[in-house]
C-alpha cells in the first residue's frame, strides 16, 4: 500500500495497514519420457549354425526440471532469483517474460544445466518462464509455467528523515525510517540498512513502534561530516506476508555544531557554534500554567511566518488562557505540540529576560529570534534547562538526546 507524502520536517510519521497472504513458493519439478531406442533384427546363414546370446542396454535416465518458484506461485518476492535446474540433460533455452512482454534477462551456466535470472521483478506482474531441454539422444522439449509476484496490497514502503530538500542539517539531527506496514521481522530490516559517518561514528537503532525507527550515534555527530544512508529495504520480508518495495541512498551533510541553550533561571539563552558563544539574548518561557518542556531538542521547522491558533492547545473562547488567532515571526519548531522559538509578541516584549509570559515557547526579540531563523537549521540543538517540568518526550518532535545510551539500542 502506497505510504502518503509527509511533512518535510515532522519526519515521517505515517502509518497504513496492508492484508496479508502467501503462498509457497518450493521448487518444483517436470519430468521428460525416457525417449524409445530403434530395434535391430540378425539372421543366420543355412550353412552356418549359430547362436546369439540377447544383450541389454540400461534406459537413460529422464531429464528432470527443477524451477523455483513452482508452477502457479502467487505473492512471489520480486526480489527472489529466478531458476531453471536440469538433470540427466541440458538446457537449449531459457526464458522470462512479464505479461506485458518485457523480457527479464538471465543466464546459464558452462555445465547449460542452470539458468537463473539476472535482475529484480516487478511487483505485481504475472511472468511466464519457459525452457527447452535436451537429453542425451539430442532430444529436445520445451515447456512454460506461470507465477505472479506480490500484490500492492502487501508492498511496504519506507520514507527516511531527513529527506532529500535537506542536503544539511544540524548536529543532533537523529535519522528516521517510518515504515507504511509494522514490522515484525526487526533485525531482517536493520541488517539492510547501512548508516556510515565519513567521521567514522557508530550508532544503533531504536524502535519507537513497529512502524517508525531512528538511528543516532552516542554523541552528536561530528560538525562538517557526512551521513550516509544505504537501505536495501527492495525484497525484504517485513513479516505478515509484507515485502519492502523500495531502496533508498541519501548522504547528508552535517553543518556546524549549533546549540542554544535556554535557561529558566536566567531567563536568557546562550548560543554557541563549534564552541564558541555567538549570542547571550534575554527570553520568556512558558508560565505557570503552560511550562516550557525541558530536555534536549532539535529544530524540526522553520517558518518566516507562521499561524498560531489556541484551539490547537485544547482552548477555546471564555477559557482565561485563550488567544485568538495571531501570526508570529521568525519561528522555529521544537516539539510536536507546539513549541517554537519565536519573535515574542509586542504585549510580551517587556518581559523578555524577566518573568515567563507564553503558552510553552520561547519568546525572543526581533533580531535574536530573526538570528534563530537565519542562521539556524533543523537538527541544530536546543536545550532547555530548570523548568521543572518534563522532560520532553522523544516522539514530541526528535527528542531521542533524552534517552540514555544504555536505553537507546532495543
Amino acid at each position: 500500500m502506497r505510504l502518503a507524502a509527509l511533512a518535510a520536517a515532522t519526519g515521517l510519521v505515517v502509518a497504513l495497514s496492508g492484508c496479508t497472504t502467501s503462498a509457497p513458493t518450493s521448487a518444483g519439478s517436470a519430468t521428460r519420457p525416457a525417449s524409445s531406442s530403434a530395434s535391430s533384427t540378425s539372421t543366420a546363414s543355412p550353412s552356418t549354425t549359430s547362436s546369439a546370446r540377447p544383450t541389454s542396454t540400461a534406459p537413460a535416465a529422464p531429464v528432470t526440471v527443477t524451477t523455483n518458484p513452482v508452477a502457479g506461485s502467487r505473492e512471489v518476492n520480486p526480489a527472489t532469483p529466478v531458476t531453471v535446474k536440469v538433470a540427466h540433460g541440458t538446457l537449449a533455452t531459457a526464458s522470462l517474460t512479464a505479461a506485458d512482454g518485457t523480457a527479464v534477462t538471465g543466464s546459464v551456466d558452462g555445465a547449460r544445466t542452470t539458468w537463473t535470472s539476472g535482475k529484480r521483478l516487478a511487483f505485481d506482474t504475472a511472468y511466464t518462464l519457459a525452457w527447452t531441454t535436451r537429453d542425451a539422444a539430442g532430444a529436445t522439449r520445451t515447456a512454460s509455467q506461470q507465477f505472479t509476484t506480490v500484490v500492492p496490497q502487501n508492498e511496504a514502503d519506507a520514507l527516511v528523515y531527513p529527506g532529500p530538500e535537506l542536503t544539511t542539517v544540524g548536529i543532533g539531527q537523529p535519522i528516521q525510517f517510518t515504515f507504511s506496514e509494522p514490522v515484525v521481522n526487526r533485525d531482517a530490516v536493520e541488517k539492510a540498512i547501512a548508516i556510515t559517518s565519513s567521521a567514522g561514528q557508530k550508532g544503533d537503532f531504536h524502535w519507537y513502534s513497529n512502524q517508525v525507527v531512528r538511528f543516532r550515534a552516542p554523541q552528536y555527530w561530528k560538525a562538517n561530516s557526512t551521513v550516509t544512508i544505504d537501505a536495501k529495504l527492495f525484497g525484504v520480508d517485513f513479516g505478515n506476508g509484507q515485502i519492502g518495495n523500495t531502496d533508498i541512498k541519501r548522504t547528508v551533510k552535517i553543518g556546524d555544531a549549533k546549540i542554544a541553550v535556554a535557561d529558566d533561571k536566567t531567563k536568557r539563552m546562550i548560543i554557541t557554534v563549534n564552541g564558541k558563544k555567538v549570542r547571550d539574548d534575554p527570553v520568556t518561557l512558558g508560565d505557570a500554567d503552560w511550562p516550557s518542556t525541558y530536555g534536549t531538542k532539535v529544530i524540526m521547522d522553520q517558518y518566516a511566518t507562521t499561524k498560531f491558533n489556541a484551539g490547537t492547545l485544547g482552548l477555546k473562547p471564555g477559557d482565561p488562557h485563550y488567544y485568538p488567532p495571531l501570526t508570529v515571526h521568525n519561528a522555529s519548531r521544537l516539539t510536536n505540540g507546539g513549541e517554537f522559538i519565536h519573535q515574542a509578541l509586542p504585549s510580551a516584549q517587556p518581559y523578555l529576560g524577566k518573568i515567563n509570559v507564553s503558552h510553552g515557547c520561547i519568546g525572543m526579540s526581533p533580531a535574536a529570534a530573526g538570528w534563530v531563523y537565519q542562521h539556524m537549521t533543523a537538527g541544530d540543538v536546543v536545550i532547555v534547562k530548570n523548568t521543572g517540568y518534563g522532560p520532553m518526550e522523544p516522539t514530541d518532535g526528535f527528542g531521542d538526546w533524552n534517552v540514555p545510551w544504555a536505553k537507546w539500542a532495543n
